[in-house]
């Protein structure tokens, strides 16, 4: 999947010239004690992402997440996967980047990672510590890197950067995420506020900042988190997203449009996007090699995630149910 511009959970590879794969499964499952030895596993990993790729290349899926609400479980973990939903923590499921080292609040959720085809992965987060209140978010975490554990990162914290303006005013810009607009050439970053609608923003070309004043991108009935888009091999766009507040309480809908600026336009998709009727938020949905697509989302009262297969992103079969406990506790990821 990296060799396209993509986003949420992604596809990785590696070539068996460095080190043996059970030695990975090994270190994966003790945890690891150096930033070398990750860095080593990591590279391992995405080694072949360009031309070099082979039959006897393996894939892996990565998946990037925040553990609980706790102070300590706001952090950025990694976990990998041969098959998109059955995940290995890394680091024994401890933290790979640590949120004091990036964060105004000190915490950060709701990880997002997109590939750009420039060689560059960029990531997106909340910046907030739920410790300090629900409605504590403030601002956002922008950063880039090659490697995926050495990160350039920026806070975008709205009461400084739109001091005057209303969006100075935020408390729950909560799961930014970015796509790329191929009409403006630019990453578009795109985030709920005010009133739960959802806006959208320009990063500048550093990506370590937003480059305008955030414009709106679509406002339901309802109120409206956590949405996602992805655009499939026809140029479609698909947007799951959350909304509450109807006949029909806490729900997953979806729009399938092809102009993002045209909401007018827009098909809103009958029905609740999930095979059961158990709450969740935080969709992420990602491609697999053979073009069909994996949604999964956070049972947040159930103490699960669950993992959709879906060949035309609409019809879903759940695959999998993850328990978050243990090592592996997946929250809102990509």
């Amino acid at each position: 999947m990296l060799q396209y511009v993509c986003s949420g959970i992604m596809l990785i590879y590696h070539s068996f010239f460095i080190i043996s794969r059970e030695k990975i499964k090994n270190n994966i499952m003790k945890g690891f004690t150096s930033k070398s030895i990750l860095l080593t596993i990591i590279l391992f990993c995405l080694t072949a992402m360009g031309t070099n790729r082979n039959k006897a290349q393996k894939e892996y899926y990565l998946f990037a997440y925040f553990s609980n609400n706790t102070t300590e479980g706001q952090q950025v973990c990694y976990a990998v996967s041969e098959n998109g939903y059955d995940f290995v923590p890394l680091n024994g499921g401890r933290p790979i980047i640590s949120a004091d080292s990036i964060s105004v609040s000190g915490g950060v959720r709701d990880p997002h990672l997109y590939r750009g085809e420039d060689g560059w992965i960029y990531m997106v987060l909340t910046d907030m510590d739920m410790a300090k209140g629900k409605w504590s978010n403030r601002g956002i975490v922008m950063m880039k890197s090659q490697n995926l554990i050495d990160w350039i990162h920026a806070c975008v914290h709205f009461p400084t950067r739109y001091e005057g303006e209303i969006f100075a005013d935020v408390n729950a810009v909560w799961a930014p995420q970015t796509i790329y607009d191929p009409g403006a050439d630019k990453f578009m970053i795109y985030f709920p506020f005010p009133k739960d609608a959802v806006y959208y923003a320009y990063a500048n070309d550093r990506f370590d900042n937003l480059a305008d004043t955030p414009r709106l991108l679509f406002d339901y009935p309802y109120p409206t988190i956590d949405t996602d888009i992805v655009r499939d091999d026809h140029g479609t766009y698909h947007m799951f997203f959350n909304t509450w507040g109807g006949k029909e309480g806490l729900q997953r809908r979806q729009y399938v449009f092809e102009d993002l600026h045209a909401p007018h336009t827009w098909r809103l998709i009958p029905g609740h996007m999930q095979p059961n009727s158990l709450a969740s938020e935080g969709s992420t949905a990602f491609r697999f090699q053979d073009g069909s697509w994996m949604l999964g989302y956070d049972c947040f009262r159930d103490s699960v995630y669950q993992f959709c297969k879906t060949d035309d992103l609409m019809t879903l079969t759940l695959v999998a149910e993850t328990r978050t406990t243990g090592n592996f506790t997946p929250r809102h990821g990509s």
